[in-house]
C-alpha cells in the first residue's frame, strides 16, 4: 500500500525562484523513470521527512502532481545542506509495480547476544543488504535474531534465508554480525623507584683496594 504526497508542478527553474522555494518549506525535486520524460516539481519539506521516518526509505509514494495524474514513485536521492541541515533538493524515481528492482534493505538486530553477557564484543559491519523484489514485495526491514551467538560466533549473509516475496542478492560469505573476544589490556610497564640508589658499575671493594695497595708495595 503507497503513501500519498502532494507536489506542485515547478515550471521556472531560476535559482531566485528555487530559493523562495526553500523559503517556504518546500523542497524543488525532480520526478523520473524508464523512458518517462522528467518533471521539475516541489514537495513539502516536511511532509516529505515525515513520510520517510514513518514508512522508511523503500517506501512506494503516490506522487500526486497537480495537474497531472498521480504517479507511484519511490525517494531515490536527496541532498540536505551540512551548514543548516536542511532538505535541500530531492529525487523521485517512477516504478513499475510489475517489475522487479534492486534495493537496500535496513538491517536490524533483536536480542543481547549470549557472548555479550560474558564480555565479548557484537560488531555489526553490514547495516544494509541488497533485494530485489517487485515494489510491493520491498520489506521494510530485516530483522536477524542474535541472542543464541557466542563469542567467536558469526551471522553471514548465507546464513539469512530469502522471503518468498523477495531475493537477497549481497555476497553470500560477507559477515552480517559478529561477536568478537574481549580486548586484553596491556598489563602497565613496571616503574624504577626513584629513591632506589643506582648501580655503580666496576665499583671496588675495600678487600680489592687493600691487595692492590700491598702489589704495589711489593714492586717497590
Amino acid at each position: 500500500m503507497s503513501i500519498s504526497l502532494k507536489a506542485s508542478q515547478r515550471n521556472e527553474l531560476k535559482q531566485s525562484v528555487t530559493r523562495e522555494l526553500r523559503q517556504e518549506g518546500n523542497v524543488p525535486s525532480v520526478v523520473y523513470g524508464k523512458d518517462k520524460e522528467p518533471i521539475t516539481v516541489s514537495v513539502n519539506s516536511i511532509e516529505l521527512l515525515k513520510t520517510v521516518r514513518d514508512e522508511g526509505k523503500n517506501a512506494i509514494i503516490s506522487l500526486d502532481i497537480e495537474g497531472k495524474d498521480s504517479v507511484d514513485v519511490m525517494l531515490h536521492e536527496y541532498q540536505i545542506d551540512p551548514l543548516k541541515d536542511e532538505l535541500i533538493h530531492a529525487d523521485f524515481y517512477i516504478v513499475d509495480m510489475s517489475q522487479e528492482m534492486d534495493v537496500e534493505v535496513p538491517v536490524h538486530l533483536e536480542g543481547e547476544a549470549a557472548g555479550s553477557k560474558e564480555g565479548g564484543v557484537l560488531q555489526q559491519p553490514l547495516y544494509d543488504l541488497a533485494v530485489r523484489a517487485k515494489p510491493a514485495n520491498i520489506p521494510d526491514e530485516i530483522l536477524i535474531d542474535v541472542s543464541e551467538l557466542n563469542i567467536g560466533d558469526s551471522i553471514l549473509v548465507s546464513d539469512i534465508t530469502s522471503s518468498s516475496g523477495y531475493e537477497i542478492t549481497e555476497d553470500p560469505d560477507t559477515t552480517i554480525v559478529a561477536v568478537t573476544p574481549p580486548e586484553e589490556v596491556p598489563e602497565e610497564p613496571e616503574i624504577a623507584d626513584e629513591d632506589a640508589e643506582p648501580e655503580v658499575i666496576n665499583e671496588k671493594s675495600d678487600d680489592e683496594d687493600q691487595d692492590q695497595d700491598e702489589e704495589k708495595e711489593d714492586k717497590e
